[in-house]
């Protein structure tokens, strides 16, 4: 390709192709989705550094404070994402049998599926934050100064849902520009406001922590509104109209059937993280503090990573409904090789610069050692997630979300959370055990989940 036409082609995938992905080369397909999915999660990860950046100005527990609410947060998007996971599979299944019609139908439902799902954990937010910071073992500013953020964060988590569910329908459809443009302009949002509300600025009061929280939610909700807006004014290969704007409990049945698998793996992945900072936190609040700053250096380094993933989730969908599963495999061993080179770049850079990064977002020397001993320990084996995200993708792209789910309970409930505890408090290695625990266990299932998708079952797969 000459860099005439790769420019062509960038341009082309920024601004949103109308190309037939179950036609074109699978190079240009995967690089047409992929460059707008990496970019779109860069942003993501771009805001969740500079979030992380500005809250560490105000101390280690205000840090914990963040650390502790996502465990939560975790937990919503566990559920957001184990939806979005069916509903990206079923419009690109629908997109790739040429049945857009349909595929409108399935993104009204997924719509109305996401305001139901938000509704507990706003309720929970609101009224039971203080006692959900205890349970997770929360030290007193926590409880008399930070709880307020977790008010937010859990109180306004529709935005969270929403944007999830209809970026998924814009990337199930493969308008990954879309979905692209819309958390470009959230998270540009987010950055903006961060700053001013956490520490004031000219008439706007310095709100603290609690302005990190206020910051998200007004940015996700300008977002899911842009979202709204396009949707029914149509993509390139998506568009919501009037007549779709009805319950279908077929449809609806459909969505929640083949999200079970979805939700469940996610929430066994992000529950065991609950578990994982729960044994952390008997170490204290630096502890805490490090691990969640190395946590989102690690979410931007590996976010171009799930990008390149996702454009198999789409690319497996659309195929398999076209009748062309060797091309949807094909799809699945391009990504993971482009995946591993790259994972591996970074993993150099960790096992070099691991202090240098945390040292970024905290001058505490305790946090910045803890938070650099994490990073270490992943350098060793960060390029082996790289096929299990493609290969996980590739069963939920066809729409079999079960077989990751059982692959997460026996790798992340059954061996991960005992080995932290053993390791980390039984045998005394302290945080250290808990780290070195995680990277055996996800080094582990992602050697698994790729041997499991050579067998090739996924490819029967119906939705």
């Amino acid at each position: 390709m000459t860099s005439a036409s790769l420019w062509a082609e960038l341009k082309n995938a920024l601004a949103g192709s109308e190309a037939d992905y179950t036609e074109v080369s699978m190079r240009k397909a995967i690089f047409l989705l992929s460059v707008p999915m990496v970019l779109e999660l860069v942003l993501e990860s771009v805001f969740a550094v500079v979030d992380i950046y500005f809250v560490g100005k105000l101390g280690p527990s205000a840090v914990a404070t963040v650390g502790l609410t996502e465990t939560y947060l975790f937990l919503l998007y566990s559920i957001a994402m184990g939806l979005t996971f069916s509903v990206t599979a079923i419009i690109a299944r629908r997109i790739g049998e040429k049945e857009k019609e349909k595929a409108g139908t399935a993104a009204v439902q997924a719509i109305l599926i996401a305001l139901i799902t938000s509704i507990p954990f706003t309720i929970a937010g609101i009224f039971y934050s203080k006692e959900l910071l205890a349970l997770m073992g929360a030290d007193n500013w926590v409880l008399t100064e930070g709880y307020p953020y977790m008010q937010w964060m859990l109180g306004s988590n529709v935005v969270i849902v929403l944007l999830f569910m209809i970026n998924a329908i814009f990337r199930g459809a493969g308008d990954a520009a879309i979905a692209m443009k819309v958390l470009w302009i959230s998270n540009a949002l987010n950055i903006i406001l961060d700053p001013i509300l956490i520490f004031g600025w000219g008439p706007i009061p310095a709100y603290g922590i609690t302005g990190a929280a206020i910051a998200t939610s007004l940015g996700r909700g300008v977002g899911v509104c842009f979202q709204l807006w396009l949707l029914f004014r149509g993509g390139k290969h998506i568009r919501v109209l009037t007549s779709h704007l009805k319950i279908e409990w077929e449809t609806v049945g459909g969505i929640l059937k083949t999200s079970i698998g979805g939700i469940g793996q996610m929430i066994v992945a992000m529950t065991s993280w609950i578990f994982i900072m729960r044994i952390l936190a008997e170490f204290g609040s630096q502890t805490v503090a490090g691990a969640t700053i190395a946590l989102r250096v690690m979410m931007f380094t590996m976010m171009p990573s799930w990008g390149m993933s996702n454009a198999v989730a789409t690319l497996v969908g659309q195929n398999l409904g076209a009748g062309k599963p060797d091309r949807a495999e094909q799809s699945v061993w391009f990504t993971g090789y482009c995946n591993m080179a790259y994972l591996i770049l970074v993993s150099i850079v960790y096992f070099f610069l691991a202090e240098n990064l945390i040292s970024i977002f905290t001058d505490d020397p305790a946090v910045i050692q803890i938070g650099g001993k994490w990073l270490t320990i992943v350098s060793y084996s960060y390029f082996i997630y790289a096929w299990w995200m493609a290969a996980s993708q590739a069963f939920n792209g066809s729409g079999d979300t079960m077989t990751p789910t059982k692959i997460n309970i026996v790798f992340f409930w059954l061996i991960q959370i005992p080995l932290a505890y053993t390791l980390g408090k039984h045998f005394n290695f302290g945080y250290e055990g808990v780290f070195w625990s995680m990277m055996v266990t996800e080094s582990s299932v992602g050697v698994f989940t790729l041997w499991l998708f050579t067998k090739g079952k996924w490819k029967e797969t119906k939705v």
